[in-house]
């Protein structure tokens, strides 16, 4: 046991060693652990797995503020750090430890199994978690190194690690995933008391083995635009029986507790009522005219009136509202609710004054203020804007001046905000869902790989899959046969790929004067996407619906799948003023796409740095460019 608890403690630098080296009675902390006379493989695991929920002081700093914006689920609400390029080191430090201790825990499983076997004090079930663990760890070097870039694959295991660049991490990850998932044996049974130490399967080993499967399918097309000839060969093994997360019964999920302070609380935290998670530009762009469904048909009587025609864009005020972005709405505020949008929207956001409404995040009285004053360049009021019942995202970005102009960009009580049922800890955080198995299906079919699923009834059971999780399916098939474009130019239907017309033509009013108008709205140009020529072909169909079904639970995979891709259309940040973290974007060349005006990584924290120099050159070499959150990682779009 002591050379177990010493090898435990090997950590990637002299910081994690700071954090993660402890006695055992502060590694297995109650009530998520065993107590010292409890040393068992499980107890590790579960450590780990409960760990990576995240505490509310870790996932306000990595989840909500790095992943978020880096995702476009929602709106960086913190200054805009991210999305202008800018990093906060104190912020990354606690993940990177926090991860370290994550990565120690399952190392320290696996150790403990093994050491048992070896001793012959094992029980049945010992070498299953040891593959179960291998299972996680892969998880958790994907999460960690998608984050950061380079890391070590040999820590924890009696030496000093050694940072390895993204290639060797992630071919490092794929083979511990075959091999765990192959000497899974799913004769074997657990105790109860066993079982309730996994918070995801409850050691239904079957339905670990398919999630082993399907990360290995979502890990190998990561790699689909630097190494196709491996993403083609992992995933076709991955998926060729079929043995993957199919359903909801399978998918990976861990329950989170309400009022509570710990990892098992929300990601999204209900206690925090400065942050209301605002809808992002990007979201509101790819949902609205998407799928036919009528928001008069999913809403109720009270917001009939609000609701606004299909060629209404809006009123304008291009004094008071950035314009120096490629959002297409960008000067507009649409004074009403979407005629069309797509349904899973209005069950992720609330709709602003909507006030009364069990869902609607109100923490601790916030968000209820909807009105705010429109001001003209002296600072004097001009209107006080009513954004009741209204429906507006904000694309980031330094807006200069105009900020003060416009009360209600600012005001999070005027956006549709995320609903109290992802933050009031009554949900499960969704790590793995079906709709992503079908999508890497269907993008696999197209690509021409030999896939189980043919491309289409592989995308139409993803949105499908999707559909069941919201709630949403009496709206399928009225959305699946949708042939309308949303702002970005893509519509629904699989054999639609028509590409949409340069311009549509939309009413609005001038928001002062109230003077009527039209005007010629161009679909934005996606530069990172086929030289922006292609906006409703099949793989933005499918990269499209599956950052829809991601959302709001997995913004690091909506990000990986943007800087692999450059899919789905991402709108640049606003320019009204420069930004010296984003020097290459200007009041020039807003209208064009280009991967250094968007985040690609997080730096590593300084205490690498400072604590192991050599480590943290090592990871730069690995890294093949600066330590910078412009500096796209390996598998990323160059």
């Amino acid at each position: 046991m002591k050379t177990i608890l010493k090898k435990s403690c090997l950590v990637l630098t002299a910081t994690m060693m700071l954090a993660s080296c402890k006695k055992f009675d502060e590694i297995n902390n109650d009530p998520f652990a065993a107590s010292a006379d409890q040393v068992q493989t499980e107890y590790f695991i579960n450590n780990s797995i409960i760990g990576a929920q995240q505490d509310p002081g870790l996932s306000e700093r990595i989840f909500v503020l790095y992943w978020v914006p880096g995702g476009r689920g929602q709106q960086d609400e913190d200054g805009e750090t991210f999305s202008q390029g800018s990093f906060v080191d104190d912020w990354a430090s606690e993940y990177y430890r926090q991860s370290s201790q994550w990565q120690n825990n399952i190392n320290t499983a696996i150790q403990i199994g093994a050491d048992q076997i070896a001793k012959g004090t094992s029980k049945p079930y010992t070498n299953n978690l040891i593959q179960v663990a291998r299972i996680w760890r892969a998880y958790l070097m994907s999460e960690f190194s998608d984050t950061f870039g380079p890391m070590p694959t040999d820590a924890f295991q009696g030496k000093n690690p050694e940072f390895q660049d993204v290639k060797t991490v992630y071919y490092f990850a794929l083979t511990e995933l075959k091999d765990a998932a192959s000497k899974l044996d799913l004769s074997i049974t657990n105790t109860d008391v066993v079982n309730k130490e996994d918070p995801a399967y409850g050691y239904n080993y079957a339905k670990w083995r398919k999630y082993a499967n399907s990360m290995r399918m979502r890990l190998a097309m990561r790699l689909s635009e630097v190494d196709a000839s491996k993403a083609e060969a992992e995933f076709t093994d991955a998926a060729a029986g079929g043995d993957y997360i199919t359903d909801a019964a399978d998918m990976f999920a861990i329950q989170e507790l309400p009022n509570s302070y710990n990892p098992l609380s929300s990601v999204f935290r209900k206690e925090s009522s400065w942050m209301g998670l605002p809808i992002s530009a990007t979201y509101n762009n790819l949902a609205v005219g998407l799928g036919s469904v009528k928001s008069a048909d999913q809403l109720g009587a009270a917001f009939q009136s609000a609701i606004k025609p299909a060629d209404w864009l809006g009123q304008r005020y291009t004094d008071q509202l950035a314009t120096k972005t490629n959002d297409p709405m960008a000067g507009y505020w649409l004074n009403g609710l979407p005629n069309t949008i797509d349904p899973r929207a209005y069950k992720i956001f609330s709709i602003p004054g909507d006030i009364t409404n069990v869902n609607y995040p109100a923490i601790g009285g916030s968000f209820t203020s909807f009105t705010g004053p429109i001001k003209d360049a002296s600072g004097a009021t001009l209107k006080t804007l009513n954004a009741k019942y209204t429906w507006n995202a904000k694309a980031d970005g330094n807006w200069g001046g105009k900020t003060a102009l416009n009360q209600p960009i600012v005001t999070n009580g005027c956006k549709p905000l995320t609903n109290l049922i992802y933050r009031n800890g009554t949900n499960k955080r969704v790590f793995f869902g079906p709709w992503e198995t079908y999508f890497l299906l269907a993008e696999a079919a197209e690509r021409g790989w030999a896939s189980p699923v043919a491309a289409k009834t592989a995308y139409e059971t993803g949105v499908t899959k999707s559909f069941e999780y919201f709630g949403t399916s009496a709206n399928l098939s009225t959305y699946l046969a949708s042939t309308d474009y949303n702002r970005a130019g893509t519509s629904v239907n699989w054999d639609n790929v028509t590409e949409p017309p340069a311009t549509h033509t939309m009413n609005y009013e001038d928001g002062i004067s109230g003077a009527a108008g039209t005007v010629a709205v161009a679909y934005p140009k996606n530069d990172l996407y086929k030289s922006g020529a292609v906006k409703n072909d099949h793989l933005t169909k499918i990269i499209t619906q599956k950052y829809l079904a991601q959302l709001p639970w997995l913004p690091l995979e909506t990000w990986s799948d943007h800087r692999r891709l450059g899919l789905p259309f991402f709108e640049n940040p606003a320019v009204e003023e420069t930004m010296p973290d984003l020097p290459a974007l200007n009041s020039g060349n807003y209208m064009t796409g280009n991967i250094k005006f968007l985040p690609q990584r997080l730096k590593y924290p300084s205490s690498l740095k400072n604590s192991n120099a050599a480590g943290y050159n090592k990871a730069l070499a690995s890294l093949n460019g600066a330590d910078a959150v412009l500096t796209p990682l390996w598998w990323a779009q160059h």
